[in-house]
């Protein structure tokens, strides 16, 4: 007579056990993917010009009039002594763009480059203003893409390749070289990956789209700077929480830091809270660093270059608590093994 005996792991677990972990998984599961949809879709509806600086020149009154029309939570005026001033603070990237009141009619200051959408917005104001005074229009697009990307989709189409480009050499370097034996190792190969894969992306949108502009050391360094900021926070958490360290910064910076990114419009079109919390992530920070390298000629690249040196610092900090973890388990271990 043979008794069949399953093994203790194909066993029905206890009711009593499931189904705390079952709820668990399901409110959790929801509430990302709220988070997700959220993240994606609030920041389309409800795109706009949000606290956007605009600077006007012309007489005072019609400047304090287009300040007093203006919704003070779409546009904060500034006002400029002359055209010239005006045109120098668009391409300083002190404001998005720009009205001159003048008596050959409105001109209208625009950087295109910095976000077409916004430059629309305020080609949109100006036509207005034109049309209510009844005198002509003058558009100036001071800050173009190139001529062979003028729509700038090229710039879109790389938001995903540059987290990619901080995602996939971090798992494969895991993989690679797993353990705290393999931790030098794993940081060498991102900062190596991070410096390669940087110098690819702004030559294939430098020289095979035609998207970028500017310098192109300059842009191929702030594009390897966004990769490592998001490579090497991903190796810390990994070696101070293992795979669910990892797995918590991919979803962050994929379900947040990518739509948030505002590489496409531009962060004044996102609505505030959401675009000061794309600007600190490094996908919105890679995005605004490499706008000001490949357009404005470094203009506005400070901020994000420390944003970006910040998440830098946290990773390199996550793999020092890490090693210390391991040497403090080494000693622990060794007079228990004598």
């Amino acid at each position: 007579m043979s008794t069949d005996a399953s093994p203790a792991s194909d066993a029905p677990p206890e009711g009593r056990a499931v189904l705390p972990r079952l709820l668990a998984v399901v409110l959790g599961l929801t509430a990302a993917l709220a988070v997700m949809l959220c993240a994606f879709a609030l920041p389309s509806v409800n795109g706009g010009p949000h606290h956007a600086p605009l600077g006007v020149t012309g007489p005072a009154a019609a400047v304090a009039a287009i300040g007093e029309q203006l919704p003070d939570d779409a546009w904060e005026v500034t006002a400029y002594a002359d055209p010239e001033a005006l045109a120098r603070a668009v391409e300083n990237r002190d404001v998005v763009g720009g009205l001159g009141v003048g008596g050959d009619g409105v001109s209208v200051f625009t950087a295109s480059a910095g976000g077409q959408q916004i430059a629309a917005a305020v080609g949109g104001l100006g036509g207005t203003l034109a049309q209510r005074q009844g005198v002509p229009v003058h558009t100036r697009d001071l800050v173009p893409f190139p001529a062979d990307d003028p729509r700038g989709t090229g710039l879109g189409a790389a938001a995903l390749p540059m987290i990619f480009g901080g995602m996939l050499p971090a798992i494969a370097l895991i993989r690679l070289f797993p353990g705290h034996a393999g931790l030098p190792i794993r940081l060498a190969g991102v900062v190596a990956f991070a410096l390669a894969a940087g110098a690819a992306v702004a030559a294939i949108l430098r020289f095979a789209m035609g998207t970028l502009d500017g310098s192109f050391v300059t842009t191929w360094l702030g594009l390897s700077l966004g990769m490592a900021a998001l490579a090497i926070p991903f190796l810390g958490l990994e070696s101070v929480a293992g795979l669910a360290g990892f797995g918590l910064g991919a979803m962050v910076m994929m379900f947040l830091g990518n739509p948030l990114s505002g590489l496409a419009t531009g962060p004044y079109w996102l609505p505030d809270g959401w675009s000061t919390l794309g600007q600190i992530l490094p996908p919105g920070a890679s995005a605004s660093l490499l706008r000001a390298d490949a357009f404005f000629d470094g203009a506005g690249a400070g901020g994000p270059v420390l944003v970006l040196t910040a998440w830098v610092l946290a990773g390199l900090a996550l793999m020092l608590v890490a090693d210390w973890r391991h040497r403090a388990g080494a000693r622990r271990r060794q007079p228990a093994a004598g």
